[in-house]
């Protein structure tokens, strides 16, 4: 599971000419699904998503998460970030989770992170879609699955 995370002061998906989804200040999350990767995955990737502590506090410094500034999260799934481009040129996708199991991780992660109390939003899973951002910072994280062993 790979998450790219960016800061925005807005984001949107469009499909087929028609917007689906739309948030004001907050996260928008590219989330790839890798074959392997499991419900325990999305569940701490969900706690990391609404909890990072990259918006600015008073002073400027980043020290507020997306839950306690209020923001928003749209999730857009993207296998693309499981490619394997260590050989030729044509990207590889045989890493990435099918489509049944992607999408189940997906809506997890999504749910995970309206638990947290974070409003979330979403593309339209398999759809081509059309994003649109407009990067705050520029504030670009990768998050990748692995959590940290039990007791860190």
């Amino acid at each position: 599971m790979r998450a790219v995370i960016q800061r925005v002061t807005r984001a949107s998906v469009t499909v087929d000419g028609h917007q689906v989804s739309a948030i004001g200040p907050g996260l928008l999350v590219l989330l790839g699904i890798a074959k392997g990767d499991t419900e325990a995955e999305a569940q701490w990737l969900a706690h990391k998503i609404a909890n990072l502590r990259i918006f600015p506090d008073e002073d400027g410094r980043m020290n507020r998460s997306v839950k306690e500034m209020s923001g928003q999260v749209l999730i857009v799934s993207q296998f693309t970030l499981c490619a394997n481009t260590r050989k030729g040129f044509r990207p590889s996708f045989v890493s990435a989770a099918p489509p049944d199991i992607a999408n189940g991780l997906v809506e997890s992660v999504i749910g995970y992170i309206a638990a947290e109390g974070v409003p979330v939003q979403s593309g339209v899973f398999g759809a081509h879609m059309e994003v649109a951002l407009i990067n705050d910072g520029p504030v670009t994280i990768v998050l990748d699955k692995t959590p940290p062993p039990e007791g860190d």
